[in-house]
């Protein structure tokens, strides 16, 4: 008869150093970060398709530049008119505040945030202004004024074409979006506890 076999004793070694620490970085098998790649997919095609409301709010916000044709050629009706750089400043205005909206709903729609989300934020704005700019210039005035003028005939007002002379103004949305996203993450994620220092092991002359 064989005595029964018994676990091998603990080790109590206090002075056996802890086990290597784990890799710091996901896999790109890791659940959470294909979870967060889809998060950040999802993000910025939604926030992409808002282009297309900030497209049409700019398209009937937007002043118009009044135009007029003697017969030969095209001139502007008021020269003095700011109606061309009137658009530019609706169109930040309009991306700041879509911006903003953005970047708050994501944040919290996705507390975890992460640097997958902000970077799908910042895409996706960007994508939406390029979308709403040429959705606001296609569905605007036509961009052919000879062919406009010869239609409307000799002494009547017409529409320029709606532009967007500085194309700086396609970086208000996302950035807008990312500092509001960062600044919500600052102020109201909660931080992490500080890790406590690890008691030292109990150990006297008599334990040699």
């Amino acid at each position: 008869m064989t005595a029964p076999l018994t676990p091998p004793p603990p080790n109590d070694n206090p002075w056996q150093a802890p086990p290597p620490p784990g890799p710091a970085y996901a896999a790109p098998g890791d659940p959470d970060l294909r979870s967060e790649l889809r998060d950040g997919l999802l993000v910025a095609s939604a926030v992409t398709v808002l282009g297309i409301a900030l497209g049409l709010l700019w398209l009937w916000l937007a002043p118009r530049v009044p135009l007029i044709s003697d017969g030969e050629a095209v001139f502007l009706k008021n020269t003095e008119g700011e109606a061309a750089v009137g658009a530019d400043g609706v169109f930040a205005l309009l991306a700041l505040g879509f911006g903003a909206l953005s970047g708050a709903a994501v944040y919290f729609l996705r507390r975890r945030g992460g640097i997958v989300l902000v970077i799908a934020l910042a895409l996706g704005g960007l994508l939406a202004s390029v979308l709403a700019w040429r959705l606001g210039v296609w569905l605007g005035p036509t961009s052919d004024v000879a062919a406009h003028a010869k239609e409307v005939g000799r002494g009547v007002t017409f529409d320029a074409p709606l532009k967007l002379g500085a194309k700086g103004m396609l970086l208000a949305w996302p950035l807008a979006a990312v500092l509001v996203h960062l600044v919500l993450t600052a102020l109201l994620t909660p931080r992490d506890p500080d890790p406590k220092p690890a008691p030292l092991p109990d150990w006297s002359p008599q334990d040699k």
